[in-house]
């Protein structure tokens, strides 16, 4: 697993560092931007989807025209013992129209695994409408996903969830947080929660230390509290 977590790194690096330059013509209307990171855990709505061991990812995003996008996302994952997936990968497309101080996001996301045991299912799709409106220095948001077949073939799921992000002064940092409930068919329903403050190293790099906690321990120490510190670059 670590070396492919380095390969993964080195991947995405180098298509950011040689794919930049190029993608990045004024005149068009088309334009991409390239994305890698690392984390101590990768969390996913309060539950670490890397059995609380770090996690590197990377990506790549398209903007079409004004409003549109599309891209695709990476990551190591571990589901624990007697799992063999190993990796994650996101494909998702949306338009994100803007009416009034309102901007919205409406999008369809595909979660893809490989190297999944048979007849576990994992692979899902979910649907998202968001709006976020500015106030004062701070953003303000809300969000809901909707899967009609969620992971592992848990049936219909609904993620609702509401954010804010607002700036510390004049300074690099930020704060922001978000409060969701993940319902899923079944007794499978919980809160989750974070709270965290970034730092803008530099306008392509930012750092990001967060809290995260879910109000169902008894599911097992997926859903523990835990604090996760990461880094990510953007070319």
């Amino acid at each position: 697993m670590r070396k492919l977590n380095i390969a993964l790194a080195a991947a995405v690096g180098s298509l950011a560092l040689a794919g930049a330059a190029q993608a990045q013509d004024a005149d068009s209307p088309f334009k991409l931007s390239f994305n890698v990171g690392a984390n101590t855990d990768y969390v996913f709505r309060g539950i670490s989807q890397t059995d609380e061991d770090p996690s590197v990812f990377g990506g790549v995003d398209a903007t079409i025209g004004s409003i549109g996008y599309a891209g695709i996302w990476v990551s190591n994952v571990d589901f624990g013992p007697g799992n063999s997936t190993d990796i994650e990968f996101d494909i998702y497309a949306g338009i994100k129209p803007v009416l009034g101080a309102v901007t919205f996001d409406f999008a369809a996301i595909y979660y893809g695994y490989t190297d999944q045991p048979s007849g576990s299912n994992e692979d899902y799709w979910e649907f998202k409408g968001a709006a976020s409106v500015p106030a004062g220095p701070a953003t303000l948001g809300a969000a809901v996903y909707y899967s009609p077949e969620f992971f592992g073939k848990t049936g219909d799921a609904t993620y609702f969830e509401i954010n804010a992000a607002v700036p510390i002064g004049e300074t690099k940092f930020s704060v922001s947080g978000a409060v969701g409930h993940q319902m899923v068919e079944g007794p499978l329903d919980y809160n989750t929660w974070n709270l965290g403050i970034g730092y803008a190293l530099t306008d392509n790099i930012g750092l990001d230390v967060r809290y995260h906690d879910t109000d169902e321990h008894r599911f097992g120490k997926l859903y523990d509290s835990r604090v996760v510190a990461g880094i990510k670059a953007v070319f």
